[in-house]
């Protein structure tokens, strides 16, 4: 009886092909799971973070009681932040205000007079001003947040335990 048959097989019952499918998954376990590696990500190694602070305006919340959420905010001090639809993580929330909505009213003489808006459906909507800290990278290119660059206009979606709205960055800076 020959080793290797007419069929490709050892000894007449295993496949060479077999055996050789099972080797390269062996292979590749152990190098998957033994053989120590670099953590993170290559891009990362060897960058430094420091602080940075966060201007995001939340416009045209609807919310019942503005003041209630801004004081909920303040309160947990934190908050779940995910940069143009990728989770990054916790930041701190350092400070919140609420912006006033006000419409242009024409005087008699011609010029343009800022007044409070005086519609009622306002009361339950606020523009927020929200100013957040966390650790980032501090690039030539500018400041990167997780892997996501923060710019003025980047969206920003801000989630706690009673609040998840959309926000726009303002401004970026480094304290």
């Amino acid at each position: 009886m020959a080793i290797l048959d007419s069929q490709g097989r050892l000894l007449g019952r295993v496949s060479v092909l077999d055996i050789a499918a099972v080797l390269i998954m062996v292979i590749v376990a152990i190098g998957i799971f033994l053989i120590p590696g670099q953590g993170g990500s290559v891009a990362q190694v060897g960058v430094t973070t420091q602080p940075v602070e966060i201007d995001v305006w939340a416009r045209g919340l609807s919310v019942k009681d503005p003041d209630a959420l801004i004081k909920n905010l303040l309160a947990e001090g934190k908050a779940n932040i995910i940069i143009r639809n990728q989770p990054y993580g916790e930041v701190k929330v350092l400070a919140v205000s609420a912006t006033p909505r006000s419409v242009a009213v024409p005087q008699p003489d011609g010029s343009l007079k800022s007044l409070p808006d005086p519609r009622p459906e306002l009361e339950y909507t606020a523009d927020l001003l929200l100013t957040i800290g966390g650790d980032a990278q501090v690039t030539d290119t500018g400041i990167v947040l997780g892997n996501s660059k923060m710019k003025i206009g980047t969206p920003v979606e801000l989630e706690g335990k009673t609040y998840n709205f959309n926000a726009s960055v303002i401004e970026v800076r480094t304290p």
